[in-house]
């Protein structure tokens, strides 16, 4: 019987002892009535009393919570494992994992061995975590720790059937000389990838101008009016260059049908080629002043003075050439004399010698 029943029992009887008084002095009792009325509600008190005390509680006694017993320790199944190695697919670059490891034991049939179940908990763990690393590239950390987060994060049985399996707080990383290294390759992949697209780009350029632009002279001709189609007289005057260009680029000489647009294009280089000293001589004699003459020679000495104070670069050309035409004027050209003056003994142009 418990200590709450005993309460309401002890309740109840007083209630009704109450009760028995209050109607016995309403109802003027004799004085047997009470002796009956007492010890019927006695009886009814012990009765209670009994039934409670055969009855069996639902709840066994060992069972139930009584604050004056100690609660014992739970029990906790976990290992931490630090930056364990597992192999990457580079060879040579391991992942580090750090992992909370937890577990709990399964029922064990009779007679099996006594195991390590930390042991046996770690090494699932560990397998099923290589199964996924072993499967990325070791610059992907970041995407093997979610990915191993998501499937050690279910309790799995380990294959013995002994113990129950899963991990928390994972962490994946390389080490610092390995990070280096990938950095370095990674720029060293990148700046491959650059150079090799700018050198199919220099290739396909050169196999452009050289199997169609200058294929030949008339594809040459046609790929400038193509870029220049308002300039039809400008590509009829680059016929001869077009054809040296197309020539020196097929090792080949320039055909003869084509030779007379070579000169035409060569002859304007040729007028312009000359000194600056050439062009002002042509310009004297364009005035009508010879050479040898002093009215050119102090032309050109004015002109030389004035390019001298003008510092330009053709002033000692100019002072040459005048040089030149003062020294003409001191020394003119004198006719040679006649094969009939020149006899032996150089006889006077006035007379004969007498008899």
């Amino acid at each position: 019987m418990s200590s709450g029943h005993k309460t309401l029992t002890s309740f109840l009887t007083l209630i009704g002892g109450l009760l028995i008084v209050i109607i016995g002095l309403c109802a003027a009792w004799p004085w047997w009535y009470w002796p009956t009325a007492t010890g019927g509600l006695l009886a009814l008190a012990g009765l209670s009393y009994l039934l409670a005390r055969r009855r069996r509680p639902t709840i066994p006694r060992d069972h139930l919570l009584e604050p004056d017993r100690p609660i014992p320790p739970i029990e906790r199944w976990e290992k931490v494992v630090r930056e364990v190695a597992l192999p990457s697919s580079s060879p040579d670059y391991d992942f580090l994992v750090t992992a909370l490891v937890r577990w709990m034991p399964l029922d064990a049939a009779h007679g099996a061995p006594v195991v390590s179940g930390t042991g046996l908990a770690v090494d699932a763990v560990l397998t099923r975590a290589r199964a996924i690393t072993a499967t990325h590239a070791p610059h992907r950390g970041s995407l093997v720790q979610h990915q191993l987060a998501g499937a050690l994060g279910t309790m799995e049985e380990d294959p013995s059937g002994r113990v129950l399996a899963m991990a928390e707080n994972i962490h994946v990383s390389l080490s610092p000389a390995d990070r280096e290294r990938l950095e370095k390759l990674a720029t060293v992949r990148k700046d491959e990838a650059v150079w090799e697209h700018e050198r199919k780009w220099e290739q396909n350029k050169r196999a452009y101008l050289g199997e169609d632009v200058l294929a030949s002279t008339g594809s040459a001709v046609v790929w400038w009016l193509a870029r220049n189609d308002d300039r039809v007289d400008k590509a009829v005057a680059d016929i001869g260059l077009l054809a040296q260009l197309t020539s020196v680029a097929n090792d080949e000489p320039v055909p003869e049908s084509l030779q007379p647009y070579v000169m035409a294009s060569a002859a304007p280089e040729t007028e312009e080629a000359g000194t600056a000293t050439d062009h002002f001589v042509a310009a004297l004699r364009g005035l009508g002043l010879d050479e040898g003459d002093p009215a050119g020679s102090l032309f050109l000495r004015r002109v030389a003075e004035a390019a001298h104070a003008a510092r330009l670069p053709g002033a000692e050309s100019l002072d040459r050439l005048a040089a030149e035409q003062e020294q003409r004027y001191r020394d003119p050209v004198r006719p040679e004399p006649s094969e009939e003056g020149s006899g032996g003994g150089g006889l006077p142009t006035g007379g004969v010698p007498g008899p």
